[in-house]
């Protein structure tokens, strides 16, 4: 459900049309009703002064305290901001993905709605997108506002992300980000993700740079992560190395996990054989049996499940539910071309 713009008159000489939408601030809420008014004042007051014609998507993800009624509030009284309420609690991802989906700027803008990112940063990121050419500037908070602990389980998180996926960030965690919209649309959210947007954007051309903004201490509520955050990273960090080295050769993972299970138990078995042939000893009872059987089965599924891989992936190419490759933007191709000469 959405309510805001598309049921209002757009203010004359700011939001006039869909098309000529610049920029698009998208802001996932939970719970957080208290920050919805003075995030609103903050962010009419920045992009009033920039000048660019903008729209601001809050989105609801279920939240159970005043969260809805604010911003309904909020999209009654001001034509540039439209509320998006999903059904329920569904994740910061996945409202995140809504944001993308409803939002019609040319540049999306993501932040967090509890009020720790400032929006003075936004008009500066931007800048930099533009200057720099490049797909998505990302914020840094270099001075955190935040626990030791929380500071100390992030620094560790950020850089086995970045060693783990080759994109070098210094703060995967910060909501504060600019995105050209046509590389969003290359890729989609789910589960939580959401920290791994950079390193997905990536894989299909994005090139990033990363600056530092300003960090607020929080003023309402608190925190909603806890320590089980981290072991979250740590699967949700496979699943990206999955989707970035083996999307569409799922079988050379899963077969040559199959292989180191099949040779060691093949070998077993064949001198478990020549051991019983050549000499006639009783191999039954023996664990070293037990473990070459078991060594090739696990090696026969894990082939299996490898085959069965490369099956779906080319059902999923095929049938046009994903694109199994992307071009090179015109404007990265404009970019190095080389300058005609006299003699063209």
């Amino acid at each position: 459900m959405t309510i805001g713009i598309r049921d209002a008159t757009p203010a004359i000489g700011t939001l006039a049309s869909e098309a000529s939408l610049q920029l698009s601030i998208v802001v996932p809420m939970y719970n957080e009703a208290e920050c919805v008014a003075p995030l609103i004042a903050r962010l009419r007051e920045v992009l009033a002064a920039y000048g660019r014609s903008y729209e601001i998507v809050l989105i609801d993800d279920g939240s159970t305290d005043g969260t809805t009624r604010a911003i309904l509030a909020a999209a009654q009284a001001d034509p540039h901001v439209r509320g998006v309420f999903l059904a329920r609690n569904y994740g910061q991802s996945t409202a995140m993905q809504a944001g993308f989906d409803t939002a019609w700027g040319d540049v999306i803008v993501t932040m967090d709605g509890d009020l720790q990112n400032d929006p003075a940063d936004i008009p500066h990121l931007i800048r930099l997108l533009e200057e720099r050419d490049v797909d998505v500037v990302s914020g840094w908070r270099q001075d955190r506002q935040d626990g030791a602990l929380r500071k100390l389980f992030s620094r560790l998180a950020n850089r086995l992300i970045s060693r783990m996926t080759g994109v070098r960030l210094n703060d995967y965690g910060c909501s504060l980000k600019v995105y050209r919209r046509d590389l969003l649309v290359r890729t989609r959210l789910y589960g939580e993700l959401h920290r791994f947007l950079p390193a997905l954007l990536s894989e299909v051309g994005a090139e990033i740079v990363e600056v530092p903004v300003v960090h607020h201490p929080r003023r309402f509520g608190s925190s909603k992560y806890g320590l089980d955050r981290t072991l979250r990273v740590v699967l949700d960090l496979m699943l990206v190395m999955f989707f970035r080295r083996y999307i569409q050769r799922p079988l050379h993972i899963f077969g040559g996990a199959g292989l180191m299970c099949m040779v060691p138990g093949g070998l077993i078995l064949a001198y478990l054989t020549a051991l019983k042939i050549v000499t006639g000893a009783d191999i039954g009872g023996r664990p070293l049996l037990s473990m070459g059987i078991l060594l090739v089965v696990v090696g026969v599924v894990l082939i299996g499940q490898g085959l069965l891989g490369e099956l779906t992936g080319r059902l999923l190419h095929e049938a046009g539910g994903r694109a199994q490759y992307h071009l090179k933007s015109l404007r990265k191709l404009h970019r190095e071309t080389p300058p005609k000469t006299a003699e063209d």
